[in-house]
């Protein structure tokens, strides 16, 4: 459910400076954002400056760091044939349902959306794979995934998930498109970040960066990426998360 909400009190901790991981996996390159947030499964590492310009641009340096302290991205985190895959299963959901001019919490314009307990196995090594990697080996998670299908025209309003039905750590993966996601800190409407969601690639949010800031996916007559348009097609997106503490 995607509705406002207080800040809780969760916070990251105090780091050192952060690192990048660059991963090769079979000819794929990965770039991987993984600072070590409170409660976050990922070791400590910096980010490289050339992948943070890359993906990232803030208001200032402070809410940058804190934002990106709590924000893991993943390029390339599954394959074009993967992708296919995903498609195919997630479109004979979506076939049968109309797109909706709105939520009913208001926080979504063009879309349709399913939630999905089962899936066939080839669709599931893709879902473990996200679980693996966002969350915790612990971590409670919600076994049905969200999918979220965005008209062209379509886009997510700002908007704080529900601490009601959701815990500390979102992931999304983005099919078919390219989008600009922005954060918006609820209290304080100057400190912003914005994120180049790249087609195919994964997000993890956590703690601060989940709870105090507003998350939005711009319509296209908003999706600048430092002065650079970036045209929003149909986007799907998949998303897990835990239960709520």
């Amino acid at each position: 459910a995607l509705i406002g909400s207080k800040a809780l009190t969760a916070r990251c901790a105090i780091f050192s400076p952060l690192v990048v991981r660059v991963i090769n996996r079979s000819c794929k390159r990965t770039c991987s954002l993984r600072p070590d947030c409170q409660g976050s499964p990922a070791p400590q590492q910096e980010i490289a400056k050339e992948f943070l310009n890359e993906h990232f641009e803030g208001s200032d340096s402070e809410t940058l760091g804190t934002v990106t302290r709590c924000m893991t991205l993943y390029n390339d985190f599954i394959t074009p044939d993967e992708e296919t895959t995903l498609l195919k299963e997630i479109e004979t959901q979506f076939k049968r349902l109309r797109y909706e001019s709105s939520h009913w919490d208001d926080a979504i314009h063009g879309y349709r959306e399913v939630e999905r307990k089962s899936w066939s196995p080839p669709c599931d090594v893709i879902l473990q794979r996200i679980r693996t990697t966002a969350f915790s080996s612990d971590a409670a998670q919600i076994p049905h995934v969200h999918c979220l299908d965005l008209k062209e025209d379509g886009h997510i309003k700002p908007h704080v998930d529900s601490v009601r039905f959701c815990g500390n750590t979102i992931a999304g993966l983005s099919l078919l498109t390219p989008s600009v996601m922005r954060l918006v800190h609820e209290k304080h409407k100057e400190r912003w970040v914005k994120i180049l969601l790249k087609r195919r690639s994964l997000y993890v949010m956590t703690h601060t960066a989940r709870y105090d800031y507003t998350h939005e996916i711009l319509p296209n007559e908003q999706s600048m990426f430092k002065s650079t348009p970036v045209k929003k097609t149909r986007r799907i997106s998949v998303m897990c998360r835990n239960e709520p503490s």
